[in-house]
Order: structure tokens, then sequence, then C-alpha cells
């Protein structure tokens, strides 16, 4: 046990005072270049995002607009589309083989999809609300607006596990809109241009990316934040978007 000295000081006591632990290191933050950008459909209020299939899947939000999208990357073209109802504010989405899934906000339901028609085959129900989703493969995960990740069983939607994302010993809330990217969980955080890239065994922030001013300012103009990641892994190219964003931007990140 370590003792602290003791000294009269004009006829005060003072104590010497242990030294501070170090704080811990928070992560870096990483450049990245834009690649190539494409249309956008400056309607759609992005939730969820991942690319498949040569595609893109797309989960929007906001009561009376929300649904669930195929997308043409090139032309942004929207190729199928199936509105989830009224009642619903749309989360995140993310497939696990022929199953698409995702999430709402404050109804605490996951709705399953058969991928090829959109038909709704079953709904899960969670507590807390639903904001991003993405996959590991085999499992889902999903994050609620805290510093929380969730890993979801598909087959039953029950939660098998939950760590907490940190840097530098803090807590990072207001993870949003997930991605899996070569073993790593990448996620927007809400209302910034910052994007965590996740260490999805310790939870601890291994970079960040800053993507403000990737929009020009007139671009800008009528659009909500950043939010939407999207992963190609056969062409190994990463996509970037935001809710009611003109454009979808592929980025690399050093």
């Amino acid at each position: 046990m370590k003792v602290l000295a003791l000294f009269l000081l004009a006829g005060t006591v003072a104590f010497s005072q242990p030294k501070a632990t170090a704080k811990a290191a928070t992560a870096p933050i990483l450049k990245h270049q834009v690649v190539k950008a494409y249309p956008h459909d400056r309607e759609a209020f992005t939730q969820g995002l991942f690319f498949q299939d040569g595609q893109l899947w797309e989960g929007t939000g906001l009561y009376e607009r929300s649904g669930l999208r195929r997308v043409e990357l090139a032309t942004g073209k929207v190729l199928q589309v199936h509105p989830i109802g009224e009642a619903y504010f749309g989360e995140g989405l993310a497939a696990v083989g022929n199953q698409l899934f995702q999430l709402t906000w404050k109804n605490g339901l996951m709705f399953v999809y058969d991928k090829g028609s959109f038909q709704l085959q079953k709904a899960f129900r969670y507590t807390g609300e639903g904001w991003g989703l993405t996959t590991d493969g085999k499992q889902l995960i999903m994050s609620d607006g805290t510093s929380a990740l969730h890993w979801v069983d598909p087959l039953n939607g029950s939660r098998l596990a939950t760590i907490r994302v940190t840097d530098g010993g803090r807590e990072i809330a207001n993870l949003n809109e997930l991605e899996w990217i070569k073993g790593e969980i990448w996620a927007n955080v809400w209302q910034s241009n910052r994007i965590a890239r996740i260490d999805p065994k310790t939870g601890r922030v291994k970079a960040w990316l800053n993507l403000t001013g990737i929009l020009t300012a007139a671009e800008a103009q009528g659009t909500d934040v950043l939010n939407g990641i999207a992963y190609d892994a056969k062409g190994d190219r990463i996509f970037i978007t935001g809710k009611l964003w003109p454009k979808l931007f592929e980025i690399r990140a050093n």
C-alpha cells in the first residue's frame, strides 16, 4: 500500500498526491479520398444501406415515407420499392442469406422480408430504440442510439451479446447506421460528419473518418446528416451518403 507523506507547512497539513493516471489515447483521424460520385435520390431519408449483388439496398425513414429499396448504383434509379406503412419510421437494414432485416425507430419491431420479393415474412420484437443494423455474415449487429452494439440472432431476434463503444475511455453515443468492413464495424455518429471504425471484440474505436465538406455548399442545401455506409466486398469499395443527399460517394480511407 502506498503511503502519503505528511508535511507541516506554516501550521497547515499538506499531503503529497499520487500521480494522475495517464489518460487513454484517443483514436487517430484518418485521411480519405473521394474516388467517384454517383447520383442519389434527394427524397431518400437514408437510414440503412448495404451493397450486394451489384446493387445498393436502402432503407429509408420518416413517418409516412419509410420504405425498403433496391437501387441501381450507377444511376441512382430505384428498381424496387416497398413502403413499410405510415405508422413506422424505418431504420437500419441488413441481409443474411435470402432474408432482409429492417429496424423501426420506436415501434420495437424488426421486419423480416424475402430478399427477392420484399414480401414480409415475420417480425421480431426488441426493447429500446432501433437505429443501425449490419451483419458479420452470421449474426446481426444493431445500434440503439446509445454507445451499445448488440449482437442479434437472425433466426429468432434474441440478443446474444452487447458491447460498449469507447474512445480514450469515453463512451461514444449516438451510434447510427452500421457496416461490417474487413472485420471492423463502421458506424455513423448521428448529427456529426464522423464515422467510427470499431473493433468488434473490444468496442474500442480504432480510427475516425471526418467527412466534413464532402458535399459542396450548394449540394448541402436542404439535406440532413451523413448517414449511410455500404461496402462492396468483391470490388473492395466503400460507399457513403446521407439523408436527402443528392450524391453517394465512393471513398478510400488511408
